[in-house]
């Protein structure tokens, strides 16, 4: 049995009314593509300076359970609408200690409990020995939620400081070893799905990075195949904003790791584009709610991939019905020219609004009632080429 069986309704996530207290049973239910150039980049611990601890008491407050409540229903929707959770699953989290990743392992924890498919989760983080992390601080935290969980340890850091050269950035060779270590490790312990924790605004800077930089419409998938089929990827967190999980991070107090590796670098690419759409988002809030269902909304044909719309074979399937031009009247110039092209001299008209036509409103104001029907016409206008 499928998510997608058991939860049908199509609900739309920027409608959300949070009023209504409706659970996981009307709604339904994070991953990874290898031949992405802006992928799995996405900083997880991006702004974790502005995640102050928060008292123990906030997580009882209404306000911790209305973003509570928004959080668990957007992740439903996204399980739901990509199908990402079944029943049998054995979900694999991974968690690097940084705010989406708790906040994805929490909440799937949260929807686990109340579900109504089994399915296992277990949260795997791969120490990559970057100097002065405080390797510590996760297996306590997931030991003290009884979270069953590995923790594997790979000196990925001296590979990247080894292969980048001085000045560059190290998140793609980053991201990529960790991707392949995580991705087989996950069919070593037979895990079915590898949830990563990027939200929407991770998938928005991806989409602005290809398109700026790498000259392509692409961005993070909400559910992937991964390029050797082995792994199926999937991004519960699809539909939630940065800017809750920053607050659900402050409220929950989860004990934030912070990146050494990526987080001493400045002037990155994603952090720009992070900027560019916080400032979207403050001065015109529904522009990126537009922009990512543009993303779910695709028109080839109005685009200009040739490979995935066939161009060439476009061609004329005309009536024999004529259409006038509607208008007052059409000047023919170089007359001969025209008529040795084979095209009229001089092309009928009608008019574009016939109860405005001149030489209808200098008839007698006795016409007969079909007359007068004929006048008030509505126009019909010609389409847009």
């Amino acid at each position: 049995m499928t998510a997608a069986t058991l939860f049908t309704p199509q609900i739309t996530p920027e409608i959300d009314d949070m009023s209504a207290d409706t659970g996981l049973d009307n709604h339904a239910w994070d991953t990874d593509g290898d031949s992405m150039e802006y992928e799995d980049v996405a900083d997880d611990h991006t702004n974790e300076d502005s995640i102050a601890a928060a008292p123990s008491t906030s997580t009882e407050s209404a306000e911790f359970r209305k973003l509570q409540k928004k959080l668990r229903r957007q992740v439903s929707w996204a399980i739901r609408d990509f199908n990402m959770i079944e029943d049998g699953d054995v979900v694999m989290v991974c968690v690097s200690g940084g705010k989406d990743s708790y906040t994805l392992l929490d909440i799937l924890l949260l929807l686990k409990r109340i579900a109504p498919i089994n399915f296992d989760i277990v949260a795997v983080n791969l120490d990559q020995k970057q100097p002065g992390y405080p390797e510590d601080i996760l297996p306590a935290y997931l030991n003290e939620q009884g979270i069953a969980h590995y923790i594997l340890e790979k000196d990925t850091y001296s590979i990247v400081k080894s292969v980048v050269p001085e000045g560059k950035t190290y998140c793609s060779a980053c991201s990529r070893l960790r991707r392949g270590s995580l991705y087989g490790f996950a069919k070593q312990i037979g895990a079915t799905k590898i949830a990563l924790g990027h939200h929407r605004d991770d998938m928005l800077a991806t989409f602005f990075l290809n398109l700026f930089h790498g000259g392509t419409l692409k961005s993070m998938p909400p559910k992937l195949l991964s390029d050797d089929k082995q792994n199926l990827l999937i991004r519960p967190l699809a539909y939630v904003e940065e800017k809750d999980i920053i607050e659900y991070a402050r409220l929950k107090a989860f004990p934030i790791i912070p990146c050494n590796l990526c987080g001493s670098q400045t002037n990155l690419q994603r952090a720009i584009i992070n900027d560019m759409l916080r400032e979207w988002d403050n001065a015109h809030p529904q522009r990126l709610a537009s922009i990512f269902k543009a993303m779910q909304n695709v028109a080839p044909s109005q685009l200009a991939d040739r490979e995935l719309f066939d161009f060439e074979q476009l061609s004329l399937d005309r009536d024999d019905n004529e259409r006038l031009f509607e208008g007052d009247n059409i000047q023919a110039g170089q007359t001969e020219s025209l008529a040795e092209i084979g095209l009229p001299v001089s092309p009928k008209t009608q008019a574009f609004n016939p109860k405005f036509d001149r030489k209808l409103l200098s008839t007698e104001s006795d016409n007969s009632a079909e007359n007068k029907h004929m006048n008030q016409k509505i126009p019909t206008i010609n389409p847009v080429i």
